[in-house]
């Protein structure tokens, strides 16, 4: 009779919710904030019309979220069998069978495919990091350093990290910029404390599951120290924004001296769940502030010709 009842459930769910599920639609939103940042950036550098570069925009914008969505829909085929131990992914369409392997498989090369295209009709360039991007999220993240290493973390980084890198080279190719270095090092140091601060929360599911995030292999005090050694390095990164904006640069710096101190005076007085709970919250209005005050400042100044 349960079986029965989870059928028509499965038959209610709406497509598009199980196609968004699949393809982590939540991902992608956050990942377009970077890449539209770099984008922007990368505009008002070489002070470009903007009307003119709309066309770069367009398949900008509809690679990165093709190439994203396959990256997503590949992760989680991959990982049914973590998925199903997991508490807050269990219910993935990929897991409850929901949408099958094949389609699901398919659905993966399709959009990897027109997201590719997508990003050469913008720039070779963005297409070819679009692809590493997802090579790296796929193969030596995913199928590999995930479930075999601490560092699974670092290694997942740099595909996180190369959404600026596309938006940038959609417009320039130009990637050895400090502008664009400063967005692609601390996209990647961010990372860090974002999933230390998950990995906190999640611990019970990640060591369930038999996957080795760095609270769980080494425990709490040590992930406090390698949370706050990144958090250093990230507020150092900021200056790389010195030879384009004071401002930008006085931004990240205070963004990331306030992040080091929630981080320390939080580990001192609260308890672990707490402080791991205000640091992850503190990860996303710090990449939120951040990439949307660098798209405000170069959308800005590049209308207004600052």
């Amino acid at each position: 009779m349960a079986n029965k009842h989870e059928e028509i459930t499965i038959q209610k769910q709406p497509m598009t919710k199980i196609l968004a599920a699949t393809v982590k639609t939540g991902i992608i939103k956050s990942n377009l904030i970077p890449m539209f940042a770099g984008l922007t950036l990368a505009i008002y550098t070489y002070d470009l019309d903007l009307i003119d570069q709309i066309p770069n925009i367009l398949f900008a914008l509809i690679g990165s979220i093709l190439v994203m969505g396959a990256a997503g829909a590949f992760n989680n085929l991959y990982d049914r069998d973590i998925d199903a131990v997991m508490e807050r992914t269990k219910q993935r369409p990929t897991v409850t069978n929901e949408i099958t392997f094949s389609k699901a498989l398919w659905l993966a090369i399709i959009m990897t495919i027109a997201g590719i295209i997508s990003l050469a009709l913008a720039s070779p360039l963005a297409a070819i990091i679009g692809f590493a991007g997802l090579f790296l999220y796929v193969v030596p993240y995913t199928m590999w350093s995930k479930r075999r290493t601490v560092y699974n973390t670092e290694i997942g980084s740099l595909s996180g990290a190369t959404p600026p890198l596309i938006g940038w080279a959609a417009i320039n190719p130009e990637i050895t910029h400090p502008a664009i270095l400063g967005l692609f090092i601390i996209t990647i140091i961010w990372q860090m404390p974002h999933f230390y601060a998950i990995g906190i929360r999640r611990h019970d599911e990640y060591k369930r599951a038999g996957v080795p995030m760095l609270p769980v292999v080494k425990g709490i005090k040590r992930t406090y120290w390698q949370t706050n050694f990144y958090l250093v390095l990230l507020i150092l990164t900021s200056f790389l924004f010195s030879s384009l904006s004071m401002g930008l640069t006085l931004v990240a710096f205070l963004l990331g001296g306030g992040w080091l101190a929630l981080s320390i005076y939080g580990y001192h007085k609260m308890d672990p769940e707490k402080w791991a709970k205000t640091m992850f919250i503190y990860s996303l209005l710090h990449m939120t502030i951040l990439f949307s005050t660098v798209i405000v400042y170069s959308l800005v100044g590049t209308i207004f010709n600052l």
